[in-house]
């Protein structure tokens, strides 16, 4: 397992993890007309952003030599004085073999350069995702929201981590 940062050149293939663990895990959460319409290349335009993006970091996790997830983390967006975790996605293939929680050890670890908490939302009706975070120490504060994309609204909890400084 080899971690490192997320490269321009990254960005296609982290379109694909992107697409793929959305169909993979949200069926019954998101309406299948949205899974169905979620595109590689709009979501390569995004990573091409967010790559290079000054305020952001993601890293990958590689599994012999081929990128099996990512983690992408950088300032809240409604409150820059904490870090938020925006996404960690590993491709199914790659599940169970140490990739999240690596990601999840480097995306934290970016966020206690700059912060001493940080918060993630997930999909309210994402149990794994919840039990993982959880089990990291991240603790449900409460938040709940209801977010829209276009053709679905997704019921989301908001999670804490606090003293990344100490960690």
């Amino acid at each position: 397992m080899k971690i490192r940062s997320a490269r321009l050149e990254d960005a296609r293939r982290l379109a694909e993890i992107h697409v793929e663990t959305w169909r993979a895990t949200y069926p019954g959460v998101v309406p299948r007309e949205v899974l169905d319409g979620l595109s590689v290349e709009s979501r390569e335009r995004n990573w091409l952003e967010w790559i290079p993006h000054p305020d952001t970091e993601a890293f990958v996790a590689e599994l012999d030599g081929t990128v099996v997830g990512f983690v992408h983390v950088g300032p809240c967006w409604r409150d820059p004085a904490i870090g938020e975790l925006y996404a960690i996605y590993v491709t199914p293939a790659g599940q169970g073999r140490g990739a999240g929680l690596a990601l999840m050890d480097a995306g934290v670890r970016a966020l206690a350069v700059r912060w001493d908490e940080a918060i993630l939302w997930v999909a309210t009706e994402n149990p794994r995702a919840r039990r993982f975070y959880e089990r990291y120490g991240w603790k449900v504060d409460g938040e709940r929201v209801d977010d829209s994309i276009p053709g679905a609204s997704i019921p989301e909890t908001r999670y804490r981590l606090s003293g990344l400084g100490r960690r």
